[in-house]
């Protein structure tokens, strides 16, 4: 696993140790951050849209993929916040890394 931000809006981001998860707004310090939606060309549509892209996330089987068909792609240069193995991602699926023990806390991945 990686995690990556970026504070400006940038293709790539920086892979950092740690990212703290905001609940309803997304990664720390990270560009696309927010209530509202930060891509550029969704912005230009319509600026009061429901950011529904707050965290990137790309499964490490795609960097494998792309491994073997000649492209050298490294953690965060295709703009992810995290990078899992194993895990199914669907279009519009909510994860929930809250700690159930402690409402108040923002989950941190590293």
């Amino acid at each position: 696993m990686s995690v990556s931000r970026s504070a400006t809006h940038t293709f790539s981001k920086e892979t950092v140790e740690v990212i703290r998860l905001l609940a309803g707004l997304g990664v720390e310090d990270d560009a696309h951050m927010g209530k509202t939606v930060k891509h550029r060309s969704r912005v230009a549509q319509n600026p009061i849209q429901p950011n529904l892209r707050q965290v990137h996330f790309i499964h490490s089987e795609l960097f494998d993929e792309l491994r073997s068909a000649g492209f050298h792609v490294e953690p965060g240069q295709m703009g992810e916040n995290i990078i899992t193995r194993g895990t199914r991602l669907l279009i519009n699926q909510i994860l929930d890394f809250s700690d159930s023990t402690n409402k108040s806390a923002s989950p941190i991945l590293e």
